[in-house]
């Protein structure tokens, strides 16, 4: 997801539509990785592609109204927490006991980083960039003459 959003409000800077090679030179990635993500995210109406020449990828959404949680669901809401239970049916009374307390716990994180992902926006993020950007320092590198 850090890397969606990454991508993404870089993509908020450029105008005009980028490259999947620039795309993957601010993420430090292949650009096939690039491609390939952009494809999800353009068949979920995130992002758009553009063909020809000055061609590439540019965003097809509103940052203002594309929460971090409508993120999250366009990724296929993949799992929050690394950890889990050793078996989700255990026949080990114990386990059944542990596996009671840490099903509640994990249930409120979720809850509550999804209620989170709800209050920010991509328009948000990208303010908060914007008030961070210097004449001279985007993610390490000079900053390009198109970023404004």
């Amino acid at each position: 997801m850090s890397g969606v959003l990454h991508v993404l409000l870089h993509m908020a800077a450029f105008e005009g539509a980028a490259t999947s090679e620039r795309l993957a030179a601010v993420m430090g990635t292949n650009p096939v990785v690039v491609r390939r993500l952009m494809a999800g995210l353009r068949d979920l109406g995130l992002v758009g592609s553009v063909k020809g020449h000055g061609g590439g990828w540019k965003l097809a959404c509103d940052l203002d109204r594309v929460t971090l949680r409508d993120v999250y669901v366009a990724l296929g809401s993949p799992g929050i927490l690394a950890m889990g239970h050793r078996r989700e049916e255990p026949t080990c009374l114990v386990e059944q006991a542990v596996n009671a307390a840490l099903g509640t716990a994990f249930e409120d994180v979720e809850r509550l980083l999804l209620e989170r992902f709800s209050d920010v926006t991509l328009g948000t993020l990208s303010a908060d960039f914007r008030a961070r950007l210097t004449s001279s320092d985007l993610c390490g590198q000079e900053r390009q003459p198109d970023v404004a």
